[in-house]
């Protein structure tokens, strides 16, 4: 057998472990020296491992990589679980679950088994007798381990592990309020929900979807746009796990009838995380959709965004014009407001004034006054609008246009001298100026005002680790019109899927955009009411590149793939 790992030479302890956190970056040493004086003062019994993880200072992931290299044992994933549980006759699920462990594989009178903490020489010889094995220890992720031990050697309870708190069931309608808090604040369900958003962050997911059904309960996660299903706790969970998000939102959990929406702000893996909460009624209950947004994160650079050198050239040209209005427009999701943040940021000087009305603010930036819309109280898009107009600033950022009272009051401040930005919901550049004049907008108005239109969509990167280049026929060159883009050799890249983006073969999202300048000829087409369609045809002779063309420049220089490309623009 292995000799115990805590009375070897390679012992390790929990100072030690922090000091590789620190060096690492992963944690700080005010927030190191804050976690050790509150275990002092708790006695000093809890693990310094497990506060920072509760804390959200680190992930399990950082402790259990740490260590891993400290040791110089082998860090196990769950591509490694076995599918078929080990010595299953002579291993009970309670000793597994409470030591943390997960046998591996069996060859040869040797047990390789995977712990949370592999230096528990107690654990490791009773494991000795129980199996006759010599024991080799690996590292494990503790939450991932009794997930796996839950699959393999329990009933099949899902992720949060345990059995449901009692009392829940199909009679969960008949409970009072106070009821249900208690279920909700039970360690289990806490545990579970903790670990759903933990899961989420260190997947990079934009979203995460919990969604009741009548038999189960389907936690989703929305990665690099493309919704990805993950373990489904119990169903007879639902009601405690929905209200335990609703509790940390601030919502009321006895309103299970009307669509309510919350904010979560908290701090996982040493990061602050700011959580937008939304739960709307359902056939079998509420589901909810946590967004989240990683304030520490967002990048505010044109570049990083994903605009050519060209696009941003032009737009900051733009951005330098003292009043007028440039919009950006999108879907939902499409990086709208994180363009217009990075404008704001560009444009925010001493020499200037800048005021934001949102809804809600998602990222607060230092110099810039930001408003958040409140209607229940009657602090309206148009109301805002009307007071900050009497504040004097030079840049108004209005986060959407709802509204025709809105887009008026948007127009007329862009008339009297101010710089306007703002979003709107429409497929594409073009399609938002003949979006506006539906809406209701004077058209001698919009042409005076209105200076450039931004269109943008996000489209999935290729995996650096894994993208394959390939030689495309010369019949898809043509049909896809790549040979406007390049002159020489044409090479394109395709998703293979390894280990760093999970088989999928994308990591990560990049903008692509189109910038409508408003010319003097396109002012002309709108006084006339002229389509979307005509509106595009002329920005394009004159020069303007559209989603379509962003994209293809992008697939040609590895970034994306042109099915990628496709799928996104085939949607405007």
């Amino acid at each position: 057998m292995a000799a115990p790992l805590a009375q070897s030479e390679n012992a390790v302890d929990e100072l030690q472990i922090g000091r590789a956190l620190i060096e690492a970056g992963r944690l700080s040493e005010n927030d190191f020296a804050r976690v050790r004086r509150m275990r002092e003062s708790q006695g000093g019994s809890a693990s310094l491992s497990a506060m920072l993880i509760r804390l959200g200072l680190v992930s399990e992931q950082d402790i259990a990589r740490h260590l891993a290299e400290l040791l110089q044992l082998p860090l196990i994933d769950r591509d490694d679980f076995p599918e078929q549980p080990l010595f299953h006759d002579k291993l009970s699920y309670r000793f597994l679950k409470e030591s943390h462990l997960l046998p591996l594989l069996h060859d040869d009178g040797l047990l390789r088994v995977a712990m949370a903490d592999p230096q528990d020489g107690f654990t490791l010889s009773a494991l000795q007798m129980a199996t006759g094995c010599e024991i080799e220890p690996c590292v494990g992720v503790e939450s991932e381990l009794d997930s796996a031990v839950e699959r393999l050697y329990g009933e099949g309870q899902g992720p949060g592990g345990g059995e449901a708190p009692a009392g829940l069931g199909d009679e969960i309608n008949d409970l009072d309020v106070e009821q249900l808090k208690d279920m909700a604040s039970e360690a289990p369900v806490i545990r579970l929900v903790n670990l759903i958003i933990q899961r989420a962050v260190e997947a990079r997911a934009s979203d995460i979807h919990i969604e009741p059904f009548d038999l189960r309960l389907k936690v989703r996660y929305r990665i690099d746009g493309v919704l990805q299903e993950g373990e489904s706790p119990p169903v007879t969970m639902s009601p405690a796990v929905i209200s335990r998000v609703k509790i940390m939102a601030k919502l009321n959990i006895a309103e299970r009838r009307l669509p309510q929406d919350g904010r979560i702000e908290m701090r996982v893996q040493g990061n602050d995380l700011d959580i937008r909460v939304s739960t709307i009624p359902t056939m079998h209950g509420e589901s909810v959709v946590l967004r989240l947004l990683n304030r520490e994160s967002v990048v505010l650079d044109f570049e990083a965004l994903g605009f050519t050198e060209r696009t941003r050239a032009k737009l900051e040209s733009v951005l330098n014009i003292a009043h007028g209005m440039i919009m950006v427009t999108g879907p939902t999701g499409s990086g709208k407001t994180t363009t217009l943040y990075t404008a704001l940021n560009k444009l925010n000087t001493e020499s200037r004034k800048l005021i934001t009305v949102e809804d809600p603010v998602e990222y607060q930036l230092e110099g810039i006054n930001q408003i958040q819309v409140k209607p229940a109280i009657g602090l309206t898009f148009a109301g805002a609008l009307r007071s900050i107009v009497r504040q004097d600033p030079d840049v108004i950022m209005v986060g959407e246009m709802r509204d025709l009272e809105t887009a008026r009051i948007c127009v007329q401040s862009a008339l009297t001298g101010h710089l306007v930005l703002s979003t709107l919901h429409t497929n594409d550049a073009a399609s938002s100026v003949t979006r506006l004049l539906e809406m209701g907008v004077e058209d001698y108005l919009l042409t005076s005002t209105l200076n450039a239109v931004i269109g943008q969509r996000l489209v999935r990167k290729l995996c650096p680790h894994c993208r394959e280049a390939y030689t495309p026929l010369p019949e898809m060159v043509q049909e896809l019109g790549l040979n406007r883009f390049s002159q020489g050799e044409i090479t394109l890249h395709r998703p293979v899927g390894c280990k760093q983006c999970n088989g999928t073969g994308y990591h990560g999202r990049v903008a692509i955009q189109e910038l409508l300048i408003i010319s003097d000829e396109l002012r002309r087409l709108v006084l006339r009411h002229a389509d979307a369609g005509q509106l595009l045809e002329v920005a394009k002779a004159e020069g303007m590149h559209t989603m379509y063309d962003d994209g293809c420049v992008k697939s040609l220089a590895g970034i994306t793939n042109v099915e990628e490309v496709i799928r996104v623009t085939q949607e405007a």
